[in-house]
């Protein structure tokens, strides 16, 4: 029954001391504010203030409504001011692979000079549940390469990346200059613990020319890639992952047919998309992954 409106021309009523004075400060004419206020206590049962008296007066009823403007409209004014500004101090990203912090680390540099108070908290425990996670609340971010249908989400695309074999060194295969699907059909292939169906190496290379090799699961990553060094069998993984163990050479990468590549996305919930802290980590995130690491391509088309 009592509306904001009605708050605010009590206080310009008080602040100016006159109908005349009110309308002035609220832009509207003394008569469009007369007969709100006459429709206002009909409504009510009661006066609000005591006309043609001066100074203004107010009765009774008034003045506990002039209290409540007085404690409500500061507060408004500074729950507005206050959605104006980032609303999260924590951030909370879950990542699918350990090695994205390599260089997601490096990315918040810029990223922490625009948002100071902003904590990130990088969750791994929910390595294989990350998207479910985000659903419930419990992540605000999610870098995968997986779209959930129906999963009331929002995917960003970030950039594309090269899936790569990954190989010791001194395996047979090593010495090719390019891998095709029945060159993998008596390996042992070592895979997340996930659904085949998610994998780019089973979905757009093995599935297609009806390769099926040994499987082996293996859910971590780095002892994922140790494996491989010591001939237990072989895998397919973003070439940014392995780069820096190639580099040492503990393993070597080979390009799949003419290439596999994939793409990250940034999973938020739908309508959140361009909260300004999580649009802002995207930006920087993207612009340093294109710049920095290899075989990634650019999506600013």
């Amino acid at each position: 029954m009592i509306e904001l409106k009605h708050l605010r021309t009590l206080q310009a009523l008080q602040n100016t001391g006159s109908l005349a004075g009110a309308a002035a400060q609220l832009h509207q004419t003394q008569s469009a504010l007369s007969h709100q206020f006459s429709d206002l206590e009909k409504r009510l049962g009661f006066r609000l203030f005591v006309r043609k008296s001066q100074p203004l007066q107010f009765t009774p009823q008034g003045n506990i409504l002039l209290q409540l403007a007085e404690q409500i409209l500061p507060q408004i004014q500074h729950a507005l001011q206050t959605c104006q500004k980032p609303y999260q101090t924590t951030l909370r990203i879950g990542i699918e692979c350990h090695s994205y912090i390599q260089w997601l680390l490096s990315a918040l540099k810029n990223f922490r000079k625009n948002w100071p108070q902003v904590v990130m908290d990088f969750k791994s425990n929910l390595t294989f549940d990350l998207q479910p996670a985000l659903q419930k609340g419990k992540l605000d971010l999610v870098l995968t390469s997986d779209i959930f249908p129906q999963s009331e989400l929002f995917y960003l695309p970030m950039f594309d990346f090269e899936v790569r074999l990954v190989l010791a060194p001194n395996h047979p295969l090593a010495q090719y200059e390019h891998i095709s699907p029945k060159d993998l059909a008596n390996e042992v292939f070592m895979i997340y613990p996930v659904q085949l169906q998610r994998l780019d190496i089973w979905r757009n290379f093995l599935q297609p020319a009806g390769i099926n090799p040994a499987l082996k699961s293996v859910d971590n990553t780095l002892l994922l890639i140790q494996m491989v060094s010591v001939h237990m069998g072989i895998t397919a993984l973003p070439h940014w992952v392995v780069e820096n163990f190639e580099n040492q050479g503990l393993v070597v990468t080979k390009k799949l047919g003419k290439g596999l590549w994939s793409r990250l996305y940034a999973a938020v919930r739908d309508g959140e998309q361009r909260q300004p802290v999580l649009a802002t980590f995207i930006r920087f995130a993207c612009q340093h992954a294109c710049e920095h690491l290899p075989s990634v391509r650019n999506l600013s088309y």
